[in-house]
Parts: structure tokens; C-alpha cells; sequence
């Protein structure tokens, strides 16, 4: 039987509506993550045109249970009904206590992000337990590769990020490369016997 191509195409939400260029203090970035996480699709962030001919051939396409990222299958998929899992929820963030400090939201984010590696998770899910969650994530992904030889998430940057980190450790091959930007999309492609 000839090997099969397995493609898992990883795409980051559109833009959130959402302003995202405040300046804040760390509390101000604790109200930010609240609404960033509850915010929907922008209704002028369209799948871009790269992604017309993709969305023919899927049959399948995850999404995380976050607005932005379901609406941004929805947008994609055109009439193909989005799974919903928070499986692929995005890594959370923490926003650390420096009361002194006064920053734009991607800059906290920033910092939030190298804090949470090393360890700053408070009450939150930790770096260790986000990256099983990002395993499990990548075998529902090639299970349901295997099944249909192309199958789509709609989710999050970062989270895209360390489920790719997985699919290239199991000898994915990755096209493109993961980004801060709205539509990113990454295709990982295996041979499976």
C-alpha cells in the first residue's frame, strides 16, 4: 500500500475585536487578558486569499473554544461546522504584579510569556501542562489526519507554536512559519504507511 500524505494545517484566529495598542499597568493588563479571551472575530478580518484554495479540501477543521478562534473557522471553513474543543485553548497568560510599570499590551504579553516559562503560573495551567495538553492536541490532530489526509485548527499563535514544536519532533515537515499576525497559517506534512 502506498504511503498516504498527512497535512495539518495550523492556522492563528483573525483579529479579535478588540483594541490592542493600550498603554496599561499591570492590573489594567489582568483586565486585558479577560477581554482579549472573550473577544469575538473583527467583522472586517477575513480569511485571506492564500487560504481560498485550502478551505476546498477541508473536511475537518478543530477549533479552540475561545470566540475569536471559533468564528475564525467558521469564516474559514464556509459551511464546514467547526469541531469546538478547549484542548486547544490558547496557552494563558499571567499578568506579573510590577506595579511600577506602565506598558503596551504586547509588551506585557511579552514579559508575561518568559515569566510563565519560568514558572510565574499563578493559578493558572503552567508551561509543563500546556505542553501535554499540546501532545494530546497533536495526536487528535494526526488521528483525525489519518483518517481524512487534511485536517485544519483554527486556534492561537503561541499555542500553534508548541503543537508544531510536537508534529516536528514525530518527523513532521513544516511550510511556513509560525507569527504574531492574524490568519497565520502553517502546514505540517508527513508520509504515513
Amino acid at each position: 500500500m502506498k504511503d498516504r500524505l498527512l497535512r495539518i494545517v495550523l492556522v492563528r484566529h483573525g483579529q479579535p475585536h478588540i483594541a490592542l495598542s493600550l498603554s496599561t499597568g499591570h492590573r489594567g493588563f489582568h483586565d486585558y487578558i479577560g477581554a482579549y479571551e472573550a473577544a469575538g472575530l473583527d467583522p472586517s478580518s477575513l480569511p485571506p486569499s492564500e487560504l481560498t484554495e485550502l478551505r476546498r479540501e477541508l473536511t475537518t477543521i478543530y477549533a479552540s473554544d475561545r470566540p475569536r478562534a471559533h468564528q475564525s473557522a467558521r469564516a474559514l471553513g464556509q459551511g464546514v461546522e467547526p469541531l469546538q474543543d478547549p484542548l486547544f485553548a490558547e496557552a494563558p497568560l499571567a499578568s506579573p504584579p510590577f506595579p511600577l510599570l506602565k506598558l503596551s499590551v504586547p509588551w506585557w504579553a511579552v514579559i508575561s510569556r518568559i515569566l510563565w516559562h519560568l514558572g510565574f503560573a499563578p493559578g493558572i495551567e503552567t508551561a509543563r501542562q500546556a505542553g501535554q495538553r499540546a501532545e494530546k492536541a497533536a495526536d487528535t490532530l494526526i488521528d483525525r489526519a489519518r483518517e481524512t489526509g487534511i485536517v485544519a485548527l483554527v486556534a492561537h499563535g503561541y499555542f500553534n507554536f508548541m503543537i508544531g514544536r510536537v508534529l516536528a519532533r514525530r518527523g513532521f515537515a513544516r511550510r511556513g512559519g509560525h507569527r504574531a499576525r492574524y490568519w497565520n497559517t502553517v502546514i505540517y506534512e508527513r508520509r504515513d504507511g
